[in-house]
C-alpha cells in the first residue's frame, strides 16, 4: 500500500478514513482517492456519492484552515513538503569556478634610477652628430622668429629618443628630457640677460639649453 493511503472505510467519522488516506497524504492522494471510493459506488446510490464528496470537501477546508492558521500539523507539514519537492524544477547546473585572482601576477611600477654612463659607438655618434647639427642651425638661422623654439623641440625629440634607445623607459626618458629643457632655458635665461653679444635673447638663452640635451642624450644610461 502507498504512503498515504488506507482501506476506506465509509462508515467512519472521519473524512480520512472515509476516503482511505492518511493525514500526510498529497493533494494528488487526496483526489485519487475520493476519485477511487466514487468508483465503487453504484451511480444510483446519491448518498454515498454524498458522502464522499462531504469527506472530500471536509479534508480540504480542514488543511485549508490549518494553512491560513499556521497551525500545520507535522503530517501536513510532511505532505506539503512532499508536494513542494514533487514539484520543485531541477536545480540549474553550476557555474565552473573562475581561477583565482590572487595567483595571477600584478604590474608593479618601479622608478630605477639613472646612472651617468657615456654611450658607445652609434649611441654616441648619431645624438651627437643630430645636436650638433640643430646647434649649427641655431647659430646660422637662430635669429628669426620661432626658429629657436623649433630647433629645441626637435632637439628635445632627439633627446628622447636617444634615451629610448638606451633605457626602453619611454617615462623615464620624457622626464629626464624636459627636467633637461627647463634647466637649460633657466640658465640660457639668466646668462643672456646681462650679454652683450649680436644675437637675440631666445637664441642665446637656446645655446645652453641644446647643449644640456645633447649631454643627457649621451651619458644618462
Amino acid at each position: 500500500m502507498a504512503q498515504g493511503t488506507l482501506p476506506p472505510n465509509p462508515n467512519s467519522s472521519d473524512p480520512y478514513e472515509q476516503l482511505g488516506i492518511t493525514a500526510d497524504a498529497t493533494f494528488e492522494q487526496v483526489q485519487a482517492a475520493k476519485q477511487n471510493c466514487l468508483n465503487q459506488i453504484k451511480t444510483d446510490d446519491a448518498l454515498g456519492r454524498a458522502r464522499v464528496e462531504t469527506a472530500y470537501d471536509s479534508v480540504l477546508m480542514q488543511r485549508l484552515k490549518e494553512r491560513q492558521l499556521g497551525q500545520l500539523t507535522g503530517a501536513a507539514a510532511t505532505a506539503s513538503k512532499r508536494e513542494a519537492a514533487s514539484n520543485a524544477a531541477p536545480a540549474a547546473p553550476a557555474l565552473p569556478r573562475l581561477a583565482v585572482l590572487q595567483n595571477l601576477p600584478r604590474p608593479k611600477l618601479q622608478w630605477q634610477q639613472p646612472s651617468i654612463k657615456l654611450a658607445e659607438e652609434k649611441q654616441l655618434w648619431w645624438p651627437l652628430g643630430g645636436h650638433g647639427l640643430l646647434l649649427l642651425l641655431l647659430l646660422v638661422v637662430g635669429n628669426q622668429l620661432g626658429t629657436p623654439e623649433l630647433l629645441l623641440a626637435l632637439a628635445s625629440l632627439l633627446t628622447i629618443g636617444a634615451l629610448q634607445r638606451r633605457r626602453s623607459r619611454l617615462f623615464a626618458a620624457v622626464g629626464l628630457t624636459i627636467a633637461a629643457l627647463a634647466v637649460g632655458l633657466l640658465i640660457g635665461s639668466l646668462i643672456s640677460a646681462g650679454s652683450s653679444l649680436p644675437i637675440g635673447e631666445a637664441q642665446f638663452a637656446a645655446i645652453p639649453t641644446l647643449l644640456l640635451l645633447a649631454a643627457t642624450a649621451v651619458l644618462f644610461d
